[in-house]
């Protein structure tokens, strides 16, 4: 290892020790905690998923109690913290690893690498931390930290960048202490080295980081612009029968919010109004076994809900039946079932005073 890339290793090492955070995941190398720790803060800051990972060890303490829970349960449990892939991925693997391998986790990164929401990342992490291997982390706060420090420009999500920062942190890491070396760099791009506006008139590394040096920190690291985001137009059937009864559907496919609950949905090309909605074939198929007594719109205004790279505008439709009506969920019981988080604020604002 060359003396700069020792230098910064050293020091970064020195500055955690000195100024990490106390977080539960800290105080063990269990690498069923390490795992729960490190897939509930993919594209997640520390603030929000501590809560959730605190809920998780609570309620399965270890990894056969999350294999055992019924999905939905899990998913009710994961409900708000978005990204439900890694939902129903942690309970699959759970399940694999208490049901196949004995409720041991792989010792290694290329072992790691086959569970299922385990990717790059999430292997070294664990592989590291859990069983003191040399293989490094690279995140988007390590992007962040090694672009500006060496004056990298070549674009983060390219695969050459990839492998480019990939080598370069592999480089670095002290092989004594892996673990402490990625938690490190880790938690100095989260809290020091952020994306805007940092404070590097005090950072540890002024005097050798190219960024700083050469007025270059806001432009570093470079991304290639992504695809534009989708709009797309979701219109909520919330039926409210005469005996205080609902429809609720799973979703299913592979989209959005697999396996989660939400009212009949019915999405469009753009905005409707009520006389607009009233003329799609699918509200007619919808609403024709139904005696409807009234519709009316709970939000005039849209709501947003942004994701990824999909933006939703929504609009929920209270529509009041009366006789028979085929419905499969108490309103009472709503609360209950797994739903995204628009569907939760819906559900708390409109049926809090029901």
């Amino acid at each position: 290892m060359s003396k700069k890339n020792s230098n910064f290793s050293n020091k970064l090492i020195s500055w955690y020790l000195q100024n990490k955070r106390e977080l539960p995941w800290r105080n063990t190398v269990n690498p069923y905690r390490i795992w729960l720790s490190e897939i509930m803060l993919q594209q997640t800051r520390v603030l929000q998923g501590l809560p959730y990972y605190l809920k998780f060890t609570e309620a399965y303490p270890k990894v056969e109690d999350l294999a055992n829970a019924p999905e939905d349960e899990v998913l009710k449990l994961w409900q708000g913290l978005g990204y439900y892939s890694r939902a129903r991925n942690l309970h699959a693997t759970a399940k694999k690893v208490s049901e196949e391998m004995n409720g041991v986790f792989p010792k290694n990164y290329k072992d790691l690498l086959k569970l299922k929401g385990v990717g790059d990342y999430t292997a070294s992490a664990i592989a590291s931390i859990s069983f003191n291997q040399p293989d490094a982390v690279v995140d988007g706060n390590v992007y962040r930290v090694l672009s500006r420090f060496f004056g990298i420009s070549t674009p983060i999500n390219t695969s050459a960048g990839q492998k480019e920062f990939k080598k370069l942190a592999q480089e670095l890491i002290d092989r004594k202490q892996p673990g402490t070396f990625n938690q490190a760099i880790m938690e100095f791009g989260a809290r020091y080295c952020v994306p805007q506006k940092p404070d590097c008139e005090n950072c540890i590394f002024n005097d050798s980081c190219v960024a700083f040096q050469q007025k270059k920190v806001a432009e570093l690291p470079i991304k290639i612009k992504a695809k534009p985001v989708k709009k797309r137009y979701f219109n909520y059937l919330v039926i409210l029968a005469e005996n205080e009864r609902t429809i609720l559907k799973q979703r299913t496919g592979k989209g959005i919010w697999q396996k989660l609950y939400e009212f009949p949905l019915i999405e469009t090309s753009e905005e409707m109004n009520l006389s607009s909605l009233q003329k799609l074939q699918q509200f007619k198929n919808f609403s024709k076994n139904l005696t409807i007594e009234s519709i009316s719109l709970f939000n005039e205004k849209q709501l947003i809900h942004k994701l990824s790279h999909q933006h939703l505008h929504t609009r929920f439709w209270i529509i009041e039946t009366s006789g028979e009506t085929e419905t499969n969920t108490s309103v009472s019981e709503i609360a209950s079932y797994a739903v995204p988080v628009l569907i939760a604020d819906f559900v708390s604002e409109f049926f809090e005073n029901y």
